[in-house]
């Protein structure tokens, strides 16, 4: 949308992330990026860490499960989405305030790892299906006629 603060973010999980499906039917991701700043100390020679961010962000709909699915405490990933101001107040009356990240996009770091990626297909716009395995694939614990069941 026109107007709205858009930031990418390099950082590591700092836990899995949560998946749950609201009452509204719609699936949600929730989990926290941190990032620190290294820069180098000229003096010494030496890297040293700065204030770590930690921006806590949220998926929405297939992209809350392929993250649930894909992606780990500690793993490295891009961020790219909307900052979010939060309002609220506490019992006591006080006022608070935090920001967070709407993800719109999110894949690992391959700066440091590998992945390998599963392109998905859609299925008559009900959903998406997981791709079909090879049958000659010595690791699949399932028969290859057997359907796949998407866990979101």
């Amino acid at each position: 949308m026109a107007g709205e603060t858009t930031i990418t973010v390099v950082g590591n999980l700092i836990d899995d992330p949560q998946f749950r499906v609201l009452t509204s039917g719609h699936s949600q991701a929730k989990f926290t990026v941190a990032s620190t700043p290294r820069t180098l100390d000229r003096q010494s020679g030496e890297w040293r860490d700065g204030d770590p961010l930690f921006l806590n962000c949220t998926a929405w709909r297939d992209l809350a499960g392929h993250v649930a699915e894909s992606l780990t405490k500690g793993t490295r990933v891009i961020v790219t989405g909307r900052l979010r101001l939060s309002r609220w107040e506490t019992e006591e009356g006080e006022k608070r305030s935090a920001y967070g990240l709407e993800v719109d996009e999110i894949g690992p770091s391959l700066r440091f790892a590998t992945a390998k990626v599963a392109k998905l297909s859609r299925a008559k716009g009900d959903g998406f299906v997981p791709p079909q395995a090879p049958d000659s694939n010595p690791w699949e614990s399932t028969p290859a006629d057997a359907k796949a069941e998407v866990p979101f």
